[in-house]
């Protein structure tokens, strides 16, 4: 029934994928795409992990499918939250931030014998992959009590179907109790269906040992034994007490990675040698291959010193980060993750600058990750054509992500050598001696103690890749101090994440490859306390975080009814609640100011980016104002908070009428509309990626900020205005509903802040558009006012685009009388601009731009008339030359230049001595420009850049060059004159 021998035949990953989904269509099952990396409608996923997540709600019988079993090879990344390998990725033969996984499932079709039937056919029949059967083992559920009370026994049926397929008994393994447990049950939650496993193993040989087990026996974890597929046996549903019930129908689910069956079918030990990966593996060592190869082979004796990687020589652990990482930022990416500082984003930003870390180590120019890419593309491209579709928008992402982290890397990882090399000077010196007697003792003991020396004076004076060397050359010395435990200072490491910029997970990555432990609990320390100094300097206004005590007590009692969906106005609304800085009150006296609750209101409370009404109360009768209202807020949910200066007295129990600002109101609303058609067109025209980062709809503008990868350029903003603009001449009838969040996500509703929505009772407001394949332009949820035909919009004007944070870009627009308001002030200032000119406003460009020409004529013609000005001081310079020690120098003050003149009269100046100092300075816009010449022949005695840094600190200032040439600035024009005269008495001690 089965093959023994294995398939001489060798297996592509492609070719391993297509064959596993089309053995299961050839036994029923529907062929189904992967879902997205990033899952729909599920909160309790960061990333999709298992085959299973898109059938979530057909096993729990939420949702009904036209297919009773499925086959699917699912797109999966862990590398947060609960399943997170991402540190482990490139050191070990298995884990991976992305990986495939193979799957068949049944709803309620079939169960054990089949699924067992056909996982024996599959990986033993010649047909299919051949493997020999001595190489396997099957686990199954040997029992255990699960619960108090609550006992499962041996999955016999298993056990008995193995036996009847062929599997050997003596390789048929039952687990029980808490083993059995923690391999072999599985269930989706706390509560739900749940069910015992069935693993299937393959003996990898002795050499994949990882603690050189040569004769170990099947459980043993050392890693010769590799489970490969997982079948999970759906069989009850496990309610709050922890009793089981049988499901009506058992169901299926197995996982089977790729890069697992992979290795097996190729004959490799790792995954990383699988074809999955050596092109890119290849590809990542071909991008660096233009580096001296002595460079690498040098910083591959110093990784494997400091244990980053496993073999002497082996400089694979890097290669495969990269391999691994550039895989799961293409997928991500390709999903609509873009890099940011939370959430899937922080995730996947990550994940990109790990592999950027390990592209500097290995000397790999940017851009790197975009190339291996597009080699993933090319590997690829049958199993997920959507990589091709989306690859300039990640190779865009990837090359400025790649930017961004270089600029910031360059700058904290001098730093933290920086650092590292001011903490362990003095370990280095308290442990001298003890350093040379144990050198001593070695064949080369001399000259390893005189290296040592070396190393430890580079610590003070060097810096780059010098400075990286010795820190790594005296970390590993210290190693073999005993009982020396060195751990970097948690302030020192926060100061390279606040001022620096460097992730906690980055300055983590580096020590840990440096070997060197972090004070964590310093480091959260000094979080703390500059978060407490930071609540100490903030001036902001009253918000839910000041919002009176006393609200909890209000909101037991009473909850305000929001009545501002529907009207600007209501009457015989009773005061609940008066409360002020003192706590509650019954009544508030005119003049006197405070918050007061109603029991309903037409005042909308700030939230959502939408700001808050303002108005009035007046008497039940309408006549007379008895408060004004300036704006409302949510102290605690449910309850509104007016902010009001009474007119008159106003108790608790009173009665009022309450308006709110009609036209303030409609200029919010056709901002906040407005902004609805802003995101629309911006996903439309950008791409999907853009995602909401905050909002402002005020009565004068509204403020959009999104998550983008690059600068919106004119061309694009315009056709964003433009669509934005047929949609509100389309001037459809606004719908708004009420429903569930699951139903409104279903529906295409868009939702950011899922978390923050309530799982029921959410509005949804949609733009309807019968022109768009959707039927609707755009729908989001959202719970604030809007217009009700997007035509009372009027028109929308964009009037700025920027940058706001890394990844986030901010628009703002004006609408309807904005808009027009604006319109009206560009013109006027045309026209303004236009008589000033003494030309017709279409003529007004045409001489702007020939003015802007003659006066950069003008300044290159001013510039070279100040350098002509200048070469004429020369002899009246050089008549200032002193003698100090026989060696001619001029010191002297010069005015009257720009800095390219200063430099040109400086190299004029020694030319004209043949051997001597120049030292010139200026007023340069209130402060301070100082430069110094040496010629060649005096170098080696004065060095300019050290002449230039003394006199830039007597000027407030600092500078550097080279021997021969250096400039500085400073602040302190009034110092200028005596620091020049200082130099005879700086250049002394050097001559």
């Amino acid at each position: 029934m089965s093959g023994t021998q294995t398939q001489p035949k060798f297996w592509s990953g492609n070719e391993i994928r297509e064959t596993f989904l089309r053995f299961f269509e050839g036994k029923g099952h529907r062929r189904v795409r992967s879902s997205s990396l990033v899952p729909h409608g599920d909160p309790t996923l960061l990333f999709t992990n298992a085959g299973m997540n898109q059938f979530k709600d057909v096993f729990l019988g939420l949702e009904k499918r036209d297919y009773d079993k499925a086959t699917s090879a699912q797109k999966c990344v862990r590398a947060g939250g609960k399943h997170n390998d991402l540190e482990n990725v490139g050191f070990t033969k298995r884990h991976h931030t992305f990986f495939e996984m193979l799957g068949n499932f049944s709803f309620g079709d079939y169960y054990k014998e089949e699924a067992i039937t056909y996982a024996w056919e599959l990986l033993t029949f010649r047909v299919w992959f051949s493997i020999d059967t001595n190489k396997l083992y099957f686990t199954i559920f040997g029992g255990a009590e699960l619960s108090p009370g609550v006992n499962v026994g041996l999955d016999s049926l298993s056990r008995n179907t193995w036996l009847k397929v062929g599997a050997p008994q003596e390789r048929v393994i039952a687990l029980e109790g808490e083993q059995g447990i923690k391999e072999l049950f599985w269930s989706m939650g706390e509560t739900g269906p749940c069910g015992s496993c069935s693993e299937i193993h393959y003996d990898m040989g002795p050499e994949a040992s990882e603690q050189g087990h040569t004769d170990c026996k099947f459980p043993c974890d050392c890693g010769r034994y590799v489970e490969i597929w997982n079948l999970v046996f759906m069989q009850w549903n496990r309610d709050a007490s922890g009793n089981l019930t049988p499901l009506p129908k058992p169901s299926v689910d197995t996982g089977m990675g790729l890069e697992r069956i992979a290795a097996v079918l190729q004959g490799v030990i790792s995954n990383y040698d699988t074809d999955l990966f050596k092109p890119l593996t290849n590809r990542a060592a071909e991008l660096v291959g233009g580096k001296p190869l002595t460079d690498s082979a040098t910083r591959v004796i110093e990784w494997n010193k400091l244990g980053m990687v496993t073999q002497a020589g082996d400089v694979q652990p890097s290669y495969r980060v990269i391999a691994d990482h550039s895989r799961a930022a293409t997928f991500l990416i390709s999903d609509g993750v873009v890099p940011s500082n939370e959430g899937r984003g922080y995730v996947l930003r990550k994940i990109i600058r790990r592999a950027l870390l390990h592209v500097r180590f290995l000397g790999g120019d940017i851009p790197f990750l975009s190339r291996m890419a597009e080699t993933l593309r090319t590997q690829m491209k049958e199993a997920y054509p959507e990589l091709h579709d989306q690859a300039a928008l990640v190779d865009r992402i990837l090359d400025e992500e790649e930017r961004r982290f270089t600029r910031t890397l360059e700058v904290g990882i001098r730093r933290t050598y920086q650092e590292l090399a001011t903490f362990i000077r003095p370990i280095f010196d308290h442990n001298r001696d003890l350093l040379r007697e144990q050198s001593a003792r070695l064949p080369h003991g001399q000259s390893q103690h005189k290296a040592d020396l070396q190393m430890a004076d580079q610590l003070n004076h060097s810096s780059g890749v010098e400075l990286h060397g010795a820190v790594e050359h005296i970390l590993y010395r210290l190693k073999d101090v005993p009982g020396l435990h060195i751990q970097f200072p948690g302030g020192k490491a926060f100061q390279l994440y606040d001022t620096y910029g460097l992730q906690r997970d980055l300055i983590e990555d580096l020590m840990r490859d440096l070997r060197v432990p972090v004070d964590w609990t310093g480091f959260e320390k000094a979080m703390e306390e500059q978060r407490t100094r930071a609540r100490a300097s903030w001036k902001g206004g009253a918000g839910k975080e000041a919002a009176n005590p006393a609200y909890a007590k209000i909101a037991a009692q009473f909850t305000t009814e929001p009545c501002f969906y529907f009207a600007t106005s209501a009457k015989g609304a009773r005061v609940e609640a008066i409360v002020t800085k003192n706590g509650t009150v019954k009544e508030l006296k005119a003049g006197e100011s405070g918050e007061v609750v109603l029991d309903r209101t037409v005042i909308y409370a700030e939230s959502g980016g939408q700001a808050a009404d303002t108005g009035s109360f007046y008497d039940p009768s309408g006549a007379q104002v008895v408060a004004e209202v300036t704006g409302a807020y949510y102290p605690v949910a449910r309850l509104v908070a007016h902010r009001v200066t009474a007119k008159d007295t106003l108790r608790v129990g009173d009665r009022v009428s309450v308006e709110a600002d009609a036209e303030r109101r409609a200029r919010i609303m056709r901002n906040h509309s407005g902004t609805h058609l802003v995101h629309a067109a911006l996903r439309n025209i950008l791409g999907t990626h853009v995602k909401q980062a905050g909002s402002l709809n005020a009565p004068d503008r509204l403020r959009f900020d999104f998550s983008h990868f690059a600068h919106v350029d004119a061309e694009e903003l315009r056709d964003i205005e433009q669509q934005v603009n047929d949609e509100i001449r389309y001037n459809c009838q606004i719908e708004t509903n009420v429903t569930s969040l699951e139903d409104a996500l279903a529906s295409g509703a868009l939702a950011f802040f899922g978390d923050k929505y309530p799982e029921s009772n959410v509005r949804v407001v949609t733009m309807p558009d019968a022109r768009s394949p959707r039927g609707f332009y755009s729908k989001e949820l959202c719970g604030g006012t809007h217009v009700h035909r997007v035509g009372d919009i009027g028109v929308l004007k964009i009037v700025s685009e920027q940058s706001v944070a890394a990844g986030v870009r901010r628009i703002e627009a004006v609408t309807g009388i904005g808009a027009l308001e604006h319109y009206q002030q560009r013109a006027q200032l045309l026209s303004q601009i236009a008589s000033k000119l003494n030309v017709g406003e279409d003529a007004v460009l045409a001489t702007v731009e020939k003015l802007s020409e003659t006066a950069k004529h003008l300044e290159k013609e001013l510039e070279a008339q100040k350098r002509k000005g200048a070469l004429g001081q020369l002899d009246d310079l050089t008549a200032q030359v002193q003698m100090v020690k026989g060696v001619k120098v001029i010191a002297a003050e010069v005015a009257n230049i720009d800095r390219e003149g200063l430099r040109q009269l400086v190299d004029s100046l020694r030319q004209k001595l043949g051997s001597g100092v120049v030292a010139l300075g200026m007023p340069d816009d209130g402060k301070v420009a100082l430069i110094a010449g040496v010629t060649k022949d005096l170098t080696s005695k004065v060095h300019a850049g050290k002449l230039i840094q003394a006199l830039a600190k007597q000027v407030g200032g600092s500078g550097g060059g080279r021997p021969d040439l250096a400039e500085a600035g400073g602040k302190d024009t009034s110092a200028l004159k005596s620091a020049l005269q200082s130099i005879p008495s700086l250049l002394e001690p050097l001559l």
